[in-house]
């Protein structure tokens, strides 16, 4: 997928919603796409879309300080343009997205971020307007504790394989992988259910009994 076509996808998904995409990957057999409930938006009012940067780590205790942030540093560093940042950091006791890490990711046109761990510095990064993903927060950073493993391989969280390159998509009501080679199409498809929904619900609001607008349209 060339990056025009990357781009075009994530801001068609951006004026999908979650429940729709669910639908519609449901209706294909798929299963095993929802990100955990846990995890939550800094900025539930804005959706998120996007090819995902994948990133693993592991906690290693004792670790020298400077080796912790050259990796880190190096970890940013990797990361790719108008891509959604999601990693699997084995850990939740330390903070795996904060101020400066933030701000270099905007700065380097990433979409959104997603750990399957904490973030800190939330304030900030509400400020800059960067949407992140977490389980929690904490102020303790990955100094001396935590280092990264792998970038750009496949990485699960919950029950989720997430391949780079899937597409993440996220909205208030929760966060969905999109396998890539199907994502063209599933977009396709969220469009054109959106479309009927608009006519189901012009059809309630006209009064008409809700399983009529069902058996007519196929879909409630």
């Amino acid at each position: 997928m060339t990056l025009a076509e990357q781009e075009s996808l994530s801001l068609r998904l951006e004026q999908c919603y979650t429940g729709v995409l669910h639908d519609v990957m449901r209706a294909r057999g798929m299963s095993r796409f929802t990100l955990p409930p846990e995890l939550r938006p800094i900025l539930p009012e804005r959706s998120m879309a996007g090819p995902a940067f994948t990133v693993s780590g592991r906690p290693c205790p004792g670790v020298d300080p400077h080796e912790t942030l050259v990796a880190w540093t190096g970890l940013l560093s990797k990361s790719k343009s108008g891509h959604i940042w999601i990693s699997q950091p084995n850990d939740h006791t330390v903070a795996h997205m904060g101020e400066l890490s933030g701000e270099t990711l905007l700065l380097r046109g990433l979409r959104g971020v997603v750990t399957d761990g904490f973030i800190r510095d939330t304030d900030f990064l509400m400020k800059m307007g960067l949407q992140v993903w977490g389980r929690g927060f904490t102020p303790r950073d990955i100094v001396g504790y935590w280092m990264p493993f792998e970038v750009n391989t496949p990485i699960c969280i919950g029950e989720v394989e997430i391949h780079p390159g899937d597409f993440i998509m996220g909205d208030r009501d929760g966060c969905l992988v999109i396998p890539e080679r199907d994502c063209a199409e599933i977009t396709k498809q969220a469009e054109e259910s959106i479309g009927t929904e608009n006519l189901i619900r012009k059809a309630i609001l006209n009064g008409v009994d809700p399983q009529e607008a069902y058996l007519k349209y196929g879909m409630f």
